[in-house]
């Protein structure tokens, strides 16, 4: 018998601020036709278009980095935050752009992951320009829990 299926224990999981960034860069870089031709560091880093699905009762997570060679993709895990970084560099410099329109420079994706991970449940694989993370028994934890509110004592 299948397990009953909640609904997304991952609601949230997705970082809105970055996906915001994205987004918002994304329409000043079409305004501007400059699109890539900036460095960005980790505080204004792209973010790589990811997708985040359950295969059976692993959670997988896909980034999409063509163009960016394995050696210069990270994956790590601290106090339960997923981060994958990276950077995708420009040709040598002897290289005269006409039209530069993918974002160069570091990349860096962050998505919360349930408490109970460790890096033992982690596997990462790359190739063809996508990065595979799975998370092994991590698509069917508990949902997030309610805290309930209570009206505060005026002082």
């Amino acid at each position: 018998m299948t397990p009953k299926k909640f609904g997304n224990p991952f609601h949230g999981v997705v970082d809105m601020i970055t996906e915001m960034n994205r987004i918002s860069d994304t329409m000043s870089s079409i305004e501007t036709s400059q699109a890539g031709e900036r460095e960005r560091g980790y505080a204004d880093a792209w973010s790589p278009p990811t997708d985040i699905l359950a295969r059976g009762d692993d959670l997988v997570i896909r980034c999409e980095v063509p163009g960016v060679y394995e050696q210069d993709v990270a994956v790590s895990l601290s106090h339960g935050i997923l981060t994958i970084s990276g950077e995708r560099r420009r040709d040598d410099d002897d290289v005269v752009y006409y039209s530069s329109e993918r974002y160069m420079g570091t990349f860096r994706r962050d998505i919360s992951l349930p408490e109970e991970v460790t890096e033992n449940d982690i596997e990462a694989s790359y190739g063809e320009g996508l990065l595979e993370v799975t998370v092994h028994g991590a698509a069917n934890t508990a949902a997030p829990r309610k805290i309930s509110i209570r009206r505060r004592k005026r002082q």
